[in-house]
């Protein structure tokens, strides 16, 4: 029997505000590919959500009546063993590790994740996301994969003669992509530039880095692995270890490393964030689920959510923390945690009509309108967070 397959969200969802605020934790990126993505690829087919209410309009629920539907939890990434041990589950039969759900087929077309008696122990290693900072942390690893998954027995598009390379055989180019007058040095991991991507001269490059579908690095910037760039993002002065979703934009000069940053986001000109503490201990990151303050290592920088942006020369503290939607600006150092829909250095809150005008208005920009779908999960985020503003 056929099977349709369904990424569920587990509680770790709340772990990993702010950006599963906005998002399933499958529609994450990590590597070069979003969680799903890679899902999708493995199987040969496509999936569909399980995830909480206002989530669901964007992020729709397939279930099949002729199919057994199987139950993958969406903040675990695919690799050939767990696959496997996924497509061999019977009807009604559930994969754990670690008395972690994994994965369940059900023969009936409604969903339950209470436990059965049909349990199957996974020993194999697991690649997933529990807390927001794994994203960074695990990145380079999921590069590496993505860029198997993605190139073997493929050729890279032609490389222009004006750059310097180093182990060219992990450098792959999509077709369209643009590198001029570069450095690009995979020998510390795979250099990957999506389709149309544009590198422009003078950039200096190490691996891993992952350039997405029409993403750019403007002129002279430094990047080091492992950083992901998702799909039409801009980058440019420095940037190390850091993950953009899509359409965001880090353009000018200052530093951003150890870091993750959602959809539509901006960093104005000469924003530096800080991702080592002077007394080099270990970063504490307020857990916005938890409402409780949790170790994330000795570096971890700014953790921004989706249609934040802070103004020019804007000085982001070691281990901070932005919610959705929130515009930062001000002399001084915003505080390490910023609810969603602060506005300023957090004496103030977004009024809603303007914050969706506004996420309009930076959709625009890149030639997209904000949908219904996603003003509605922007109101909803707003609903439930106002207790923590102002």
């Amino acid at each position: 029997m056929e099977r349709n397959y369904i990424l569920f969200d587990t509680p770790v969802r709340e772990d990993l505000y702010p950006f599963t605020h906005t998002r399933p934790a499958a529609a994450c990126r990590i590597g070069i590919l979003t969680i799903q993505e890679k899902w999708e690829r493995w199987l040969g087919a496509a999936v569909s959500h399980f995830t909480i209410p206002y989530l669901q309009a964007k992020y729709p629920l397939r279930l099949q009546k002729d199919q057994v539907n199987v139950l993958v939890a969406g903040n675990i990434c695919p690799d050939a063993g767990l696959v496997a041990a996924i497509q061999a589950l019977g009807p009604d039969e559930e994969l754990y590790r670690n008395d972690q759900l994994l994965a369940k087929a059900i023969s009936e077309p409604t969903i339950s994740l209470l436990p059965s008696a049909n349990r199957k122990n996974y020993t194999g290693e697991v690649l997933g996301i529990y807390k927001p900072w794994d994203i960074f942390a695990l990145n380079d690893k999921a590069i590496r994969a993505d860029f198997r998954l993605l190139t073997e027995g493929r050729v890279s598009a032609p490389i222009s003669s004006t750059n310097q390379l180093i182990n060219p055989a992990d450098i792959f180019l999509e077709p369209g992509a643009s590198v001029e007058c570069s450095v690009l040095n995979a020998s510390s991991g795979p250099v990957y530039i999506g389709k149309d991507a544009l590198v422009m001269e003078g950039c200096l490059i190490r691996g891993a880095l992952a350039l997405g579908e029409k993403a750019v690095l403007k002129m002279g910037a430094k990047v080091y692995g492992a950083t992901t760039l998702g799909p039409h993002c801009v980058g440019g002065g420095e940037i190390k270890n850091t993950v953009m979703f899509g359409y965001s934009n880090k353009a000018h000069d200052g530093y951003l490393g150890d870091a993750v940053l959602g959809e539509w986001c901006n960093l104005g000109a000469n924003t530096t964030c800080s991702n080592l503490k002077n007394n080099v201990s270990p970063v504490k990151i307020y857990m916005e689920g938890q409402g409780e303050w949790a170790v994330a290592g000795t570096k971890c920088g700014v953790l921004m959510g989706d249609y934040s942006r802070c103004g020019i020369n804007t000085m982001l503290n070691t281990g901070t923390v932005v919610g959705v939607s929130c515009n930062i600006f001000g002399a001084h150092l915003p505080p390490k945690f910023l609810p969603s829909f602060s506005w300023g250095d957090h004496q103030q809150s977004y009024r809603l009509t303007e914050a969706l005008r506004d996420a309009g208005n930076w959709k625009q920009l890149k030639g997209q309108p904000l949908q219904r779908e996603e003003a509605e999960i922007l109101e909803a985020v707003y609903e439930q967070t106002k207790e923590k503003r102002p």
